[in-house]
Order: C-alpha cells, then sequence, then structure tokens
C-alpha cells in the first residue's frame, strides 16, 4: 500500500524550495529598481552637530530620498526626476518647501547612486571637490493644489502646510543671509531655504 504521508511530506518540500527559490530570484530583480545606503554625516554648519542621513534611490520610479535624522532638526528631502520637483518636509517646522530641481546643480539620478555608492564603499564622505551651493527664497503663501507636483511629493506632504521656494542668485542673497535653513544633501550639495516661513 502506497504510503501517502511520505508522498505529501515529498510535495511541501517541494513547493517549499520553490517558494524560496522564486523569492530568491524576485528580490534578484528587485534589488537593482530600489537600493538604499545609510550614511554617516557631520553636519558642521548646522547647529544640532552631527547626524545620519539614509539615500534611497528608486530607479524604477525615478526618485531619490533623503532622510537626515538629526533630533528636532531632522528632514527628508524627496528628488523627483520625473516632474522635475524637488520638496524637503522639515520636522521642526511641521511643513513642506517645493522647488525645482537645478539640473545643472544637482546630480541626475545614476550619478547619485554612484556617487552614494563610492563614497560609501571608500568610506571617504568629504574629500572630493567641494559642494555645489543653491539658495532658494520661500513664499509665504501656501500651495492651494499639490497635484502639480507628483504623486510622491502629495504622498509625502498631504496634510501638511506646503510652500513654493524659487532659486535666488546674486545680490538678492544677502537679504536672507541671517533668516535660512540649512539642508546639506551629503557632500554634494549644500542647500539653504530662506526667508517665507523660515524661522531660526
Amino acid at each position: 500500500m502506497p504510503d501517502f504521508s511520505s508522498s505529501l511530506h515529498c510535495i511541501g518540500e517541494a513547493k517549499m524550495k520553490f517558494t524560496i527559490a522564486f523569492a530568491g530570484l524576485l528580490g534578484v530583480f528587485l534589488t537593482p529598481a530600489l537600493a538604499s545606503y545609510n550614511i554617516d554625516v557631520n553636519n558642521d554648519n548646522n547647529s544640532g552637530g552631527s547626524g545620519q542621513q539614509s539615500v534611497s534611490v528608486n530607479n524604477e520610479h525615478n526618485v531619490a530620498n533623503v532622510d537626515n535624522n538629526n533630533g528636532w532638526n531632522s528632514w527628508n528631502a524627496l528628488w523627483d526626476y520625473d516632474t522635475g520637483f524637488a520638496v524637503i518636509r522639515l520636522f521642526k517646522e511641521k511643513s513642506c518647501i517645493v522647488h525645482k530641481m537645478n539640473k545643472e546643480a544637482m546630480p541626475s539620478l545614476q550619478d547619485l547612486d554612484t556617487l552614494v555608492k563610492e563614497k560609501k564603499l571608500q568610506g571617504k564622505g568629504p574629500g572630493g571637490p567641494p559642494p555645489r551651493s543653491l539658495r532658494f527664497s520661500v513664499n509665504p503663501n501656501r500651495v492651494d493644489n499639490l497635484d502639480k507636483f507628483g504623486k510622491a511629493i502629495v504622498a509625502m506632504c498631504k496634510g501638511l502646510p506646503t510652500y513654493m521656494a524659487e532659486e535666488t542668485q546674486g545680490s538678492s542673497l544677502i537679504s536672507y543671509s541671517e533668516n535660512c535653513i540649512s539642508a546639506d544633501i551629503l557632500w554634494i550639495l549644500n542647500i539653504s531655504f530662506c526667508g517665507g516661513v523660515v524661522e531660526n
């Protein structure tokens, strides 16, 4: 008489091996779409000293996310390469600031992925060329509709007061020198948001 329990046991083992193999293959295919790196940074220019930044690069959705964990001065930045908009969510101010991406100063998604990987693997951090500096003037009027900035920014800032910022250059920088928030992105960019809703 056939041993049904033995047969069922073999079938169960085969299914489990197939599931494990499938999950492993799925991981291989999904890994390139989302790469994450945790990097220790020193925020010498910020009040609060040092913190940690984690960088997530999603090649499938063309989005990069930088989380800066530094106590009350923590923030999240998101760069949406499809819409051309970026946003920073400020925890202390409980608000978001949206701005157009300066594609001449901000690295492409692929370059950002490579830069972060290289610096992490080499354990260097700062030490290359000096970071680019960008300064934005924040409009004090709230944005009524987030939809024009894309789904990723809507997801990050829904329900929060959100403001638009425009890049400033030249002599217009002087008037905001004392009323700015700095959001340095690793060793790549020094970004300042000035005026409007920003408070020291």
